[in-house]
């Protein structure tokens, strides 16, 4: 199979039909058609099932994209590596990052990159930690923002300082529930029978605190979605468990507070690049502006 089969491939399923995915490859939609017919005959297995509008996969051509994605992407990220590997005062930086973590800390990062590096793009996936590894290792991004300790074996990284998880709810819901607009920390007891809004990478940790309390979470939500989380809280849902720095996507109109809770929840971000591969020099000098904004300061 040569490169280009891989990518009109690609392209193929993306797209959802031959037809979109002709315009994309700025070629006629019959030899196209007739490049994946080639392809599946040199195969010798169908790749896509016949008699629909919308491009479906066989089990074999499911097989083939998730192989083929991975390919591309090191093929991708091999001449960009060639490419920028001098200045870095171009071309594009991958990043991927948990939710919880991303929603923090990128917004800020990004903008201050920008402004010293503004031909660079930024790619930026959006996953769960172990997918946002995982693509790490197949060298799609360069750089992994999780919450998860990583094997020091595989990968450089920097940990932040442990931040505390709080609850961020109504104020009115608060009043009725007699929970006091102030500084002091709130027992977990006090959430009992409460709506809660919970990520589900701190699940387990939350249950075993409420189980120590003597009750079970009254739970309405499991949502990794940080923002989501704050605008269901909002909606009056319920009340949400997140990392502290969400404060900074709380709007200052009063409607919503912070509470810290007690017995103390603590969670940490992890900044993390492959060990054993050349990072490009743009993935450098964001790394050295991450110490600067965020490690150095502290």
């Amino acid at each position: 199979m040569e490169l280009k089969d891989m990518q009109a491939f690609y392209a193929v399923v993306e797209e959802g039909n031959i037809s979109h995915a002709a315009i994309r490859l700025d070629i006629a939609q019959p030899a196209l058609s007739r490049q994946m017919k080639r392809l599946e005959s040199s195969l010798g297995v169908q790749l896509f099932e016949r008699g629909s509008r919308r491009i479906r996969l066989t089990d074999a051509g499911r097989l083939l994209y998730s192989r083929v994605e991975h390919i591309l992407s090191m093929v991708d990220g091999t001449v960009r590596e060639i490419t920028e590997i001098g200045s870095g005062l171009s071309g594009s930086l991958r990043i991927g990052a948990v939710t919880s973590s991303g929603a923090m800390i990128l917004p800020y990062l990004m903008s201050a990159f920008h402004k010293l590096y503004p031909h660079v793009l930024f790619e930026v996936w959006d996953a769960e930690g172990t997918r946002v590894l995982e693509m790490l290792d197949n060298h799609m991004i360069d750089i992994a923002i999780t919450r998860t300790q990583v094997e020091k074996s595989l990968y450089e990284s920097i940990l932040l300082t442990n931040e505390p998880l709080v609850m961020v709810m109504r104020k009115d819901d608060a009043m009725n529930a007699h929970i006091k607009i102030d500084d002091a920390p709130l027992p977990i007891a006090t959430l009992k029978d409460k709506s809660i809004i919970l990520p589900l990478r701190w699940k387990a940790a939350f249950n075993s605190q409420c189980q120590k309390a003597g009750f079970t979470p009254s739970i309405v939500c499991e949502s990794d979605s940080i923002v989501q989380d704050v605008l269901a809280v909002r909606a009056g849902l319920g009340m949400a468990l997140l990392p502290d720095s969400a404060r900074g996507l709380i709007t200052d109109d009063g409607a919503l507070i912070v509470k810290k809770i007690q017995p103390e929840l603590l969670t940490h971000t992890v900044v993390s690049w492959l060990k054993k591969h050349s990072l490009s020099a743009s993935a450098a000098h964001f790394i050295e502006l991450f110490k600067k904004m965020y490690v150095e300061k502290h």
